[in-house]
């Protein structure tokens, strides 16, 4: 009798939980799409931003977060990869393989605030890149690094053992059994994780205030030319993204309808990452079906 009161009172504390957060959730994403979604339009997706005067958009903005994110994701994937691939199929349980994941876990409980400090250091100012999409990226690739690497690893030990052990069996090699039959088994768990990884660089700010700038050019993408300053591909110009957007038209914006666009911006910016949350399960419930021969 005990067992089954305890049971229950589990059992209302987890669904009590489960529903603060839900709500908790729907509170927000309810808040900011009632007051952003009214100020979307084309014209504010397609317009360059006002400093001074009222119906400015956020073209530039919205260009340069995902210029940034394909930049970072550049950067973090293959380097995430190869060091989730070490640590699961090649580190032996050692001190150095300790202090691997040691240093791993460092970077993924790191502030995002450090490590703009950190890019500021290092690559604004050392490497003389200024504040640039460049910088931007890297800082976001040392920020988003260390989860690309626990998920390829987590995603490679989910697979059975047997896989590789049959691979060695006929007599290939360890690296040929995990490029051709523990990788595309570990596949649709990786490509989930770059997704939703995607969608938190897609979100940050705090690193990208001190790399990528707060100030953008008014883009001209009738001009490729990656050396010119208004070039949407030059990665040595200031980008300032949509969520740096979001905070400096929030703390030092004049323009008369501030809080229009920052609503705009804000209900634009959660959209994007619902998302790729969103994409990312599809994609991995469509992979898993392909791979199970589900219909």
């Amino acid at each position: 009798m005990t067992s089954k009161i305890t049971n229950r009172i589990a059992l209302t504390v987890i669904v009590l939980c489960a529903l603060v957060m839900t709500a908790t959730l729907a509170a927000l994403l309810g808040y900011i799409l009632y007051h952003g979604l009214s100020a979307i339009s084309l014209s504010f997706l397609t317009k360059d931003s006002s400093s001074f005067q009222a119906g400015g958009g956020i073209k530039n903005q919205l260009w340069n977060s995902f210029y940034i994110l394909f930049a970072t994701m550049l950067f973090t994937v293959p380097l995430g990869l190869c060091g989730g691939i070490y640590l699961s199929e090649y580190a032996k349980p050692n001190k150095l393989t300790q202090f691997i994941r040691s240093c791993v876990e460092v970077l993924a409980s790191l502030p995002s605030i450090v490590v703009g400090m950190f890019g500021l250091l290092i690559f604004v100012n050392y490497f003389g890149w200024q504040y640039s999409i460049l910088s931007g990226a890297l800082a976001l690739t040392v920020f988003n690094l260390p989860v690309i690497v626990r998920v390829t690893e987590d995603a490679l030990q989910s697979v059975p053992r047997e896989l590789r052990e049959g691979g060695l069996a006929l007599g290939v090699t360890q690296w040929h059994t995990i490029k051709t039959i523990v990788v595309p088994a570990a596949f649709p768990g990786i490509l989930t994780g770059i997704i939703l990884s995607a969608g938190r660089v897609f979100g940050e700010s705090a690193a990208l205030l001190f790399t990528a700038g707060l100030s953008t050019p008014n883009l001209d993408f009738s001009n490729w030319n990656p050396m010119s300053m208004t070039s949407p591909l030059n990665p040595f110009r200031s980008a300032e993204t949509l969520s740096v957007h979001i905070w400096q038209v929030n703390t030092a914006g004049i323009t008369p309808d501030i809080q229009t666009i920052a609503n705009g911006s804000s209900a634009v910016l959660v959209l994007c990452v619902l998302g790729f949350n969103l994409f990312a399960r599809m994609v991995g419930k469509f992979i898993d079906r392909k791979l199970t021969g589900k219909a």
